[in-house]
């Protein structure tokens, strides 16, 4: 595959996810907005978790010791696992699809591709790949079930 193909899909395939949300949330009321919301609360839990996990657990990446070049724009100098990237892309995809299956697999393909492209930049192993699919799968979940903003809006009518 192409360097510049993988770069893309590695690097730049989750801001085009981010711009998806910000495309729902003018399209449908509330329904949308709702969505977006989740999935931003989902993403920036998803992405602190996996940053804790890779602080408390370091691990090399693939091309510490095998030496190969990356092909991302910037080498990640953080722990490998788990795949930020990937739990973030992994939150946003299974919140939408929570909302909207039809959107919804067209951001789990996105997902896919961006753990996919993150193996084959030589910057992630595949279990990087399935720890942050896991962590943004569970994490969305999580999120959507719970409704956070009706609980934190329920807590307030009580005071």
């Amino acid at each position: 595959m192409d360097d510049l193909v993988i770069e893309f899909f590695a690097t730049f395939l989750i801001w085009i996810l981010y711009a998806g949300l910000i495309v729902l949330w003018f399209i449908d009321g509330k329904i949308r907005k709702e969505q977006v919301v989740h999935a931003l609360v989902a993403g920036a839990i998803a992405w602190g978790v996996a940053f804790l996990i890779k602080y408390f657990f370091p691990t090399l990446r693939p091309f510490m010791p095998n030496g190969r070049e990356v092909d991302v724009l910037i080498a990640p100098t953080d722990s490998a696992f788990p795949s930020a990237h990937t739990a973030l892309a992994f939150s946003l995809a299974v919140t939408v699809f929570m909302h909207d299956r039809r959107i919804g697999w067209w951001y789990l393909v996105g997902a896919l591709f961006i753990g996919t492209a993150r193996v084959l930049a030589n910057v992630h192993y595949p279990h990087d790949i399935l720890g942050g699919a896991f962590i943004g799968t569970l994490i969305a979940v999580i999120v959507e079930k719970t409704h956070v903003f009706n609980l934190l809006g329920k807590r307030k009518s009580r005071k």
